[in-house]
């Protein structure tokens, strides 16, 4: 297949487009390479990329729809995975306007493009974040509407306009809502990052609560393989994408600290209204219509990524977080 994968030198998207390219894919990967966070774990992981003979990389955003119609003009997409976002629940209550430029117009004009050069199939990447306030385990069918931050307001966005797109259109939509992804290489403003990086520099972990909120920690090559899988036709389908298996912040520093070999200092900080204190994916549909379950668990999962910081430290530990 040729796909195109928005935000390939992100964490999710490098690791999509690596598994596409092993597996024989043409990709052809778009990125705008912002400084959201440290650029150098981009560079690194695009530059992973382009290792692949049959990798082609354009720098660019997905809200410029004219670069973008250049890029769908010299090939003949089978599909598109949209990963380009602005994520972070946090940040986005500082900027909110950059988050719907990205999310939501740049979903659009990927969708819009999809329509016009006659792409079938188009993957996008959505989140666990606009289960705010439902019962768990979360199941695809609740009533999602009442996000609340930005960052989950504009991935709704995104995945409504990309419904209407199916209806019109008859574009195949999957929409994989991905829960707290972890691993090497991974995001600095994620919490698996920011403690090892810091119980390796002896500083204290900054805890937002008491450590007692739970997340559904799903490893990186799990997410990919069943991005991957929503290729197939499924005409519109929301699936989640989760360990299905919450896990206390507390025991993932205790992983932590057995692996890195170090103790760590905890600070406390005040929980933020806009995080959730518990995430837990029903995955049962992802079984059905996927075939796809997680495969590594949270302890192999934080010690193959506390090793590729231990190999990987003589650059990361310059990386600002």
């Amino acid at each position: 297949m040729h796909i195109l994968v928005t935000g390939c030198a992100g964490f999710i998207g490098w690791c999509v487009s690596k598994k596409l390219l092993e597996e024989g894919h043409q990709v052809v990967g778009i990125d705008n390479l912002n400084d959201y966070y440290d650029v150098r774990l981009k560079e690194y992981r695009l530059e992973d990329l382009k290792a692949h003979k049959n990798f082609t990389f354009y720098q660019g955003d997905i809200e410029n729809l004219e670069f973008l119609e250049g890029v769908f003009k010299k090939y003949s997409f089978d599909a598109v995975i949209n990963e380009a976002a602005r994520a972070g629940v946090r940040a986005s209550l500082e900027n909110p306007f950059v988050y719907f430029t990205t999310n939501a117009l740049g979903t659009l004009n990927l969708l819009e493009l999809c329509k016009n050069y006659g792409v079938p199939k188009f993957v996008l990447a959505s989140t666990s974040s606009l289960y705010a306030g439902q019962p768990m385990p979360f199941k695809e069918d609740l009533p999602v509407n009442t996000p609340i931050s930005p960052y989950a307001a504009s991935k709704k966005s995104a995945e409504v306009i990309a419904y209407t797109y199916h209806y019109l259109y008859g574009i195949d939509v999957s929409v994989v809502r991905y829960f707290t992804v972890y691993g090497p290489a991974g995001r600095p403003d994620m919490s698996v990052f920011r403690f090892i990086k810091w119980i390796m520099e002896g500083k204290p972990l900054e805890v937002f609560g008491d450590g007692s909120q739970s997340r559904d920690f799903t490893y990186i090559d799990d997410i990919a393989e069943g991005t991957i899988l929503a290729l197939k036709p499924l005409g519109y389908e929301i699936i989640n994408l989760g360990n299905n298996q919450p896990h206390k912040l507390s025991e993932v520093i205790g992983l932590i600290e057995q692996f890195t070999g170090k103790t760590a200092k905890i600070e406390n900080r005040e929980f933020h209204k806009a995080d959730l204190k518990a995430t837990w994916a029903d995955i049962t549909k992802a079984k059905e219509l996927l075939s796809w379950q997680p495969k590594v668990s949270l302890e192999e999962g934080i010690r193959r990524t506390v090793d590729w910081f231990k190999e990987n430290w003589h650059w990361l530990k310059d990386i600002k977080l």
